[in-house]
């Protein structure tokens, strides 16, 4: 994105009415830009004069990660942060990436929810990895406004473990009013003895995934968030970690929820609490409704990942600390809607999908299985361009599979049975343990090889993976 635009949407002076969906004049609202100092994430550099290209320089190497005060680790970085500069750009313009690996290990990027070309997925089996010393250019054109991410797709329980994942946002014409708006990208990092990373872990980590450690957002450990009374802020959230869910709740406060994975949802939706599984997003509006100088704490509610996995304690993600400034008058409810018809299933025999797992103590090693096989043995799932796809996502094992789909949006259409009650389009979702979830999607015209897995990232690396062939 431009430095005008930019400037708009992620404005130090908090402005309000910068492209928003009220059509008024641009009114100083005063307040805290929580993104102005610890929360801040580097913002890539646009290299081109072209108002409709967007392009950078991205690379990878090691470098000393400071996650909280005093305390560094060593870490795989772009561009010498974690997480990587932030991708800004608007609907319809044309993304160039200009990628070096000066690691000492192969590695892709992966674009997580933008709908690319399939050699530019950065994916096994549609693009090559790119060697130590070598570089790679991606090219191709944002299609949808969202909140999107992107990381590597090779030893992704290793690499992104290390910090290698970075947020991406595409603005669209009819941006929602906001007073400030910037990215949380949520992750956690486990120490070993030594202070460091910890490496790779035993057959429980490998089973469980690995879903505890320093809780850390943009790269940073133990952050407060500040606000003043009045100001709505606009959240882009993303779930960078291996294998923590999140059930986010805001003390005193709800979220405004605007979009998921594929972006805006029909029209806003409130709620208590936001979900994201391992690789979700999520788009939210905040309103500031507590009084000036009170605190309150955006926790992480107990959840059950099911039999073996683990159960999460309530945890501490983020403090939110009120300015003692009077506060301001609050803005209206935001109307931006979409229209998103659900995808019909008429007619269509739908493909069963089985999720399990073997474990074996004797050798002490376990393995995930996607219909009964492991990655790279899976049966390929073949599909035609334009032709409906309805599959039955069948988990077989008593533990939750976040279930990722690369290159295309899928609609839920029911889960055992029942109903989903609104329409989304989605690229992750959780698929329960013992359950039956139906989802329906249709390829369009990017033929090519495309992955479905599961997103905790020990699952994928020990087999849960399978390919989806697009063809003509």
């Amino acid at each position: 994105m431009k430095p005008t635009t930019y400037f708009c949407i992620f404005a130090v002076a908090a402005l309000h009415g910068c492209g928003g969906d009220t059509g008024t004049p641009a009114v100083a609202r005063p307040g805290p830009d929580p993104w102005s100092s610890a929360l801040s994430v580097a913002r890539a550099t646009d290299l081109n004069p072209d108002p409709r290209v967007v392009e950078v320089n991205l690379d990878t190497r090691m470098g000393d990660w400071q996650i909280a005060p005093g305390q560094r680790v060593r870490a795989m970085m772009y561009n010498g942060g974690v997480p990587g500069p932030l991708i800004e750009a608007r609907v319809g313009d044309t993304l160039v990436v200009h990628f070096t690996n000066h690691l000492e290990e192969p590695t892709t990027i992966h674009w997580h929810g933008l709908r690319v070309p399939a050699d530019m997925d950065g994916a096994p089996r549609s693009q090559s990895p790119v060697p130590p010393g070598g570089s790679f250019e991606y090219r191709f054109t944002l299609t949808d406004a969202g909140t999107f991410w992107y990381h590597p797709h090779m030893n992704e329980a290793r690499q992104m473990e290390l910090g290698l994942y970075g947020a991406i946002v595409v603005h669209s014409p009819d941006e929602p009013t906001a007073d400030v708006e910037g990215t949380l990208v949520l992750d956690d990092v486990l120490l070993g003895d030594d202070g460091q990373i910890a490496p790779p872990g035993d057959l429980l980590e490998i089973h469980s995934g690995r879903d505890s450690g320093l809780q850390v957002i943009n790269g940073h450990a133990g952050q407060t968030l500040a606000m003043r009374a009045g100001q709505r802020q606009r959240w882009h959230i993303v779930n960078a970690g291996s294998a923590r869910f999140y059930r986010l709740a805001l003390a005193g406060h709800r979220f405004t929820v605007l979009g998921t994975d594929g972006g805006r949802l029909p029209t806003p939706r409130v709620v208590d609490e936001l979900f994201l599984v391992p690789g979700d997003r999520f788009d939210v509006m905040v309103d500031a409704v507590a009084a000036p100088g009170t605190r309150a704490m955006l926790s992480n509610l107990r959840y059950d990942r099911g039999h073996g996995a683990g159960v999460f304690s309530t945890q501490d993600v983020l403090q939110v600390a009120y300015t003692a400034d009077a506060a301001l008058p609050m803005l209206a409810a935001p109307t931006v809607t979409r229209d998103l018809p659900a995808l019909s299933t008429e007619g269509v025999t739908p493909r069963e999908v089985h999720f399990s797992e073997r474990v074996d103590k004797t050798t002490q090693t376990v393995t995930f299985m996607i219909d009964n096989a492991a990655w790279p043995d899976v049966p390929v799932a073949r599909a035609r361009l334009g032709q409906t796809q309805v599959w039955d996502l069948v988990n077989e094992s008593e533990m939750d599979h976040p279930f990722h789909l690369h290159g295309f949006y899928f609609q839920i259409v029911s889960r055992n049975g029942v109903a989903e009650p609104t329409p989304s389009w989605e690229d992750t979702a959780n698929l329960r343990g013992r359950e039956r979830m139906r989802i329906v999607f249709r390829p369009d015209d990017r033929p090519g090889s495309w992955m479905y897995h599961c997103h905790i990232l020990e699952h994928v690396d020990h087999g849960m993976m399978g390919e989806l062939m697009v063809e003509r």
